[in-house]
């Protein structure tokens, strides 16, 4: 399966701040989330990618799709690699995108839905290449290259935050994913929002910023 290459909005932050990169849902694209970048960090770069599948033939709308969903926790595997594949090139050639060296430890990795589940997925897989990760509404992939272990965890601080009436992403697999990170000794920050659908709250987006605020990421970053 051939991925589409990423393209994505790019708003230019200062030089001594984090880079975040954000990821949509499934069905959406990378208009989506870029508003909610300059939340997240006042001065940070922010890079909002648009998913490499088509998401109408797998039925999830005219926008796009990062793998196509089996159900459960469970992507589709060949989607889900080649996913995986198109984001790690296009996080390869970021900093020619951008016209400077991005280090790992400022960059910040996030999305919703499909997109933090995509996310978490390479931070797991990748280890150090990212300096922390945003969970909005999204799962822990159930994927042979999903892999968890302390190694891997150590040093990535993660925020996962999770509607208790969702209904696309039950509530469940989140508190499952969270229950797995912390047995394995992830540096995790989850949140839980009672009543709050599929979807980011103004006080889900709020503390994230706090939180992304606290991070030892980007030299501007306080």
């Amino acid at each position: 399966m051939t991925a589409t290459p990423l393209t994505a909005l790019i708003a230019k932050g200062e030089a001594n701040a984090p880079v975040i990169v954000l990821l949509h849902g499934r069905g959406s694209d990378e208009r989506d989330l870029f508003p909610l970048g300059r939340e997240l960090h006042p001065s940070a770069t922010i890079v909002s990618v648009r998913a490499p599948f088509p998401a109408a033939p797998w039925g999830y709308g005219p926008g796009w799709a990062w793998y196509r969903f089996i159900g459960g926790t469970s992507p589709e595997t060949e989607s889900f690699v080649a996913g995986q594949a198109a984001l790690t090139s296009f996080l390869d050639e970021l900093p020619s995108r951008l016209g400077r060296p991005v280090a790992a430890a400022d960059l910040i990795l996030g999305g919703f839905s499909q997109g933090g589940t995509s996310a978490l997925a390479f931070a797991l897989s990748h280890p150090g290449r990212v300096g922390a990760v945003l969970v909005f509404s999204g799962f822990l992939a159930g994927h042979p290259s999903v892999v968890i272990t302390p190694e891997r965890l150590a040093s990535t601080p993660i925020w996962w935050g999770h509607g208790t009436a969702d209904g696309a992403v039950p509530f469940a697999h989140a508190e499952a994913g969270w229950q797995e990170l912390r047995a394995a000794g992830a540096a995790l920050t989850t949140a839980s929002y009672p009543g709050m659908g599929h979807s980011i709250s103004a006080s889900e987006l709020s503390e994230a910023s706090v939180w992304v605020g606290r991070l030892n990421v980007g030299r501007a970053t306080g």
